[in-house]
């Protein structure tokens, strides 16, 4: 059984200050409840640690595409089956909509009972606002990294550089 959520939120800081923040994956523990830590191994492979229902998993996952002030997308490549995408749409110049779809394969009976009752969709709406409120209160962020990912490629904004990630395969469920 997978489990798909959709949220969204409308932020009060430009577009860039929105994406910004959200290439900070290792700060997401400040916002995302339920994830114990991030790890950012390189420009797109993060090691994820989170507590559902009390259980801790570990996975990790890609990043298959990131455009900046415009997408930025996962999925797994080992442990927990996970992937996702979150939107970034200018709404005018000062704020941000952004829109988060997720899909993950719950497993064990509390987290089967939680996607069943729409608890994850819950969780991930609170996250929307917790992350709304700190980027509001900041009013910039932590730092940035407008690097592009399409696929099995990376190339640096910065010195125009693109080298190939040794991409997995392991198919979305988006």
């Amino acid at each position: 059984m997978t489990s798909t959520i959709h949220a969204d939120v409308v932020v009060d800081v430009p577009v860039g200050v929105a994406y910004d923040q959200w290439t900070q994956f290792e700060s997401f523990p400040d916002f995302l409840s339920g994830v114990d830590s991030v790890t950012q191994l390189d420009d797109t492979k993060l090691h994820w640690v989170v507590s559902v229902g009390g259980v801790e998993r570990e996975f990790d996952a890609t990043i298959t595409e990131q455009r900046p002030d415009e997408v930025i997308a996962w999925r797994s490549t080992e442990g927990e089956i996970h992937s996702g995408r979150v939107v970034f749409t200018p709404e005018s110049a000062e704020s941000t909509r952004i829109d988060v779809e997720m899909a993950w394969e719950p497993t064990g009976f509390v987290e089967k009972v939680g996607a069943a009752l729409n608890i994850d969709e819950a969780q991930v709406k609170s996250d929307l606002r917790d992350f709304k409120r700190l980027i509001e209160e900041r009013g910039t962020p932590d730092g940035a990294w407008r690097g592009e990912v399409h696929g099995g490629s990376v190339t640096d904004r910065d010195s125009g550089l693109t080298r190939e990630t040794g991409f997995d395969e392991r198919p979305s469920m988006l």
